[in-house]
């Protein structure tokens, strides 16, 4: 479980799906003058060099943000995103990708709350580091997963809950599931965000569909998935080929906001093999 490094994925295709949808929910939710909670099962290290060993290893971001990073007559809420990144590296060059907490940070009103959970000591550490001068912000080296129930509801009943766990054991599927549940058990008006890798294991399969039938029955309005596939299993049948972003009581703009950015990203991301699908339930 604390072998994982998101610093060697930063700024690739589920990122960019991820943190676009993030973006968008960021948005609307501030669209009301009273104040949320955004709540980080998984928070990693808040920000990652793409100078660094870890990051060039692999060099996902090369497939991922960097090719719309200088992109012209983006989607607006795919152009929103790209800005965030763009102010994270000082409208330069790109050489850094905020992570979830830094597009929260840079997002979130002085009204606002951050609530960030992460595992891994190394991450922690910078997480907290980084962190550690923003008003309204709490770091723990907690399990997410177990410290949303002391997160929800929120003061003002109004919250989002960003759940992405690595999936690297069979576990994070049902834990999942079960935080899915459990928010909205608490507080069912939570907006809660899942991110999901597109993988040809049994349990990848099933959780889109155990999600849905969750929020059918706990989620005032609804849910949305928004699927983007960049690739093609290998001959063994492994590997990521894309991945998906669910959103229990999602804001009601947000199909709209998505629909044009699915195919751009699809085409843009794809290495002719790029997919997209847009679905929500007929109450979202």
């Amino acid at each position: 479980m604390l072998a994982y490094r998101h610093a060697f994925h930063a700024g690739n295709h589920a990122d960019v799906l991820k943190h676009l949808v993030l973006v968008a929910v960021l948005r609307h939710m501030a669209q009301k003058e009273k104040g949320f909670r955004v709540v980080d099962t998984h928070a990693g290290a808040g920000g990652y060099s793409l100078e660094g060993r870890y990051a060039r290893q692999k060099a996902e971001y090369a497939a991922g943000i960097e090719r719309l990073y200088d992109a012209a007559d983006l989607p607006p809420a795919l152009a929103d995103y790209v800005a965030q990144v763009r102010a994270f590296n000082g409208d330069g060059a790109l050489k850094q990708y905020p992570g979830s907490p830094a597009i929260a940070r840079m997002l979130l009103r002085p009204q606002d709350q951050l609530r960030l959970f992460e595992l891994h000591p190394t991450d922690h550490r910078i997480l907290a580091s980084f962190m550690a001068d923003a008003p309204n912000v709490q770091v723990a080296m907690k399990d997410g997963f177990e410290s949303l129930k002391s997160q929800l509801p929120p003061t003002t009943r109004r919250g989002v809950v960003l759940i992405d766990p690595p999936y690297e054991i069979k576990t994070d599927y049902t834990r999942t599931l079960a935080a899915l549940r459990e928010a909205l058990e608490r507080f069912a008006d939570a907006v809660v965000v899942i991110w999901l890798p597109q993988l040809q294991l049994l349990e990848s399969r099933q959780l889109p569909q155990r999600l849905k039938a969750t929020a059918d029955k706990h989620a005032k309005k609804g849910w949305l998935n928004a699927r983007l596939t960049v690739a093609q299993a290998d001959a063994r049948g492994f590997g990521m080929l894309g991945s998906s972003v669910f959103v229990a009581n999602p804001p009601h703009t947000l199909h709209e906001q998505l629909a044009p950015c699915l195919p751009l990203l699809a085409r843009t991301l794809g290495e002719g093999h790029g997919q997209h699908a847009l679905e929500k339930s007929t109450h979202a």
